[in-house]
């Protein structure tokens, strides 16, 4: 086919054109359906997960929640206020011993002073508890109940009554305490064992006397050993503050899952890190408590630290550094009587692996007295395994 240059510039600009609009539809169709932008792919997204209000969950749950108020009777000395001189300088030889002046020792009056000693209560402190029970158990933390003369209970409808102490159990700071109350609303118990770190709580409880104040936040961390606590506590960021002690930490499904306790804090006040007793080991102290009024726990005499790279190698222990030391014997307790000696390693506890001092403290104090323990234990390169018995940890000891 002959095409003139007139025909030819017309095909040629046909052609363009077509072209053009073929990487329009090439340049949307790749926009719309295979973008090579990895943010802006066509694969499908799990759908986000929105956390929602808890204010129907406070609802529910805050009747339940308690304020705590104790008082303590103490003894004061008053000192009349129309006292003379002579009162004063007698007041002081009577009750700090210092003689009035000028009189020799044989001459210092021995009369009846008008001011004496006198008993009344004050305030102690606040706290924070939650029912368990409608007919009136309340659980709370044994330090808030500490030598208190008389614990009082705030409900949400304002009633006020005096409780009784069932039981404290300082080693968990756990207590039960009881009103002479019926029909309360409850909390519903959760299982702490199956909490995750990341999942969402929830706190109420009076922190600084403020009634019924609510915080959120997550699980931060399980198992966390504080201070000398037989309890593995959960870590939360939740707020807690003084007043919140005692008060629950629940879940999203309105569970209590453990009770608020301490603080991490260089201030005395939130700084991001709070600790809370687990559900699960709280209700085990409370139905001993509820049935004993006290928790029994056994020991073997033992003082221990853990075992580390350093304090391996200096005893000449060349397995892993696993197990604790025996660093002290009570001569007396049954430890020292079953031939464990200072510088041995117990390894394991009932053919358990000990990981750290508190998986040994833990289980020993939870063997009912009376019976006992078996201890794998590394002596001198040699391990043996020994049957030691458990003695209550109130027990008291031969001089």
């Amino acid at each position: 086919m002959i095409v003139t240059h007139s025909g030819f510039m017309l095909l040629r600009k046909i052609l363009g054109m077509s072209l053009f609009f073929a990487g329009l539809t090439l340049a949307y169709g790749q926009s719309s359906t295979t973008s090579t932008d990895p943010l802006n792919t066509l694969t499908p997204q799990p759908p986000r997960r929105v956390i929602g209000d808890f204010s129907d969950l406070v609802e529910k749950a805050s009747p339940a929640v308690v304020n705590i108020r104790t008082t303590e009777r103490v003894t004061v000395y008053q000192v009349p206020s129309n006292i003379t001189p002579q009162d004063q300088a007698e007041f002081l030889r009577r009750f700090f011993g210092i003689p009035i002046p000028g009189l020799p020792q044989q001459q210092q009056p021995r009369t009846p002073n008008q001011a004496g000693p006198k008993s009344q209560e004050q305030e102690r402190g606040t706290g924070s508890g939650f029912v368990i029970d409608s007919s009136g158990f309340i659980l709370t933390n044994a330090h808030v109940v500490e030598n208190a003369t008389t614990i009082y209970v705030t409900l949400t409808d304002k009633r006020e009554f005096k409780a009784k102490l069932i039981g404290s159990d300082p080693k968990t700071d756990v207590a039960l305490i009881k009103i002479e109350a019926n029909n309360l609303t409850k909390l519903p118990i959760g299982e702490s064992s199956k909490v995750r770190v990341g999942e969402w709580v929830l706190a109420i409880g009076s922190p600084f006397g403020f009634d019924n104040t609510v915080s959120a936040g997550i699980i931060s961390a399980k198992g966390r050993e504080v201070n000398d606590s037989i309890t593995p506590f959960i870590q939360t960021d939740v707020a807690i503050n003084p007043g919140n002690s005692g008060g629950p930490l629940i879940n999203t499904r309105g569970e209590v899952i453990g009770i608020n306790s301490q603080i991490y804090s260089k201030s005395g006040g939130f700084m991001g890190i709070s600790f809370a007793i687990p559900i699960d080991e709280a209700i085990r102290i409370s139905d001993i408590l509820r049935t004993n009024g006290r928790v029994v726990r056994g020991r073997i005499g033992i003082t221990i630290t853990e075992l580390n790279k350093e304090l391996a190698e200096s005893i000449g222990f060349t397995g892993k550094a696993r197990g604790v030391l025996i660093r002290g014997l009570d001569p007396n307790a049954p430890a020292a009587q079953s031939g464990i000696e200072v510088g041995d390693v117990i390894l394991k506890i009932n053919d358990k692996d000990i990981e750290k001092g508190a998986d040994l403290t833990r289980t020993v104090s939870e063997v009912k007295p009376g019976t006992k323990v078996r201890l794998l234990v590394w002596h001198k390169g040699v391990t043996r395994e020994l049957n030691v018995p458990v003695v209550e940890i109130d027990t008291p000891r031969k001089s």
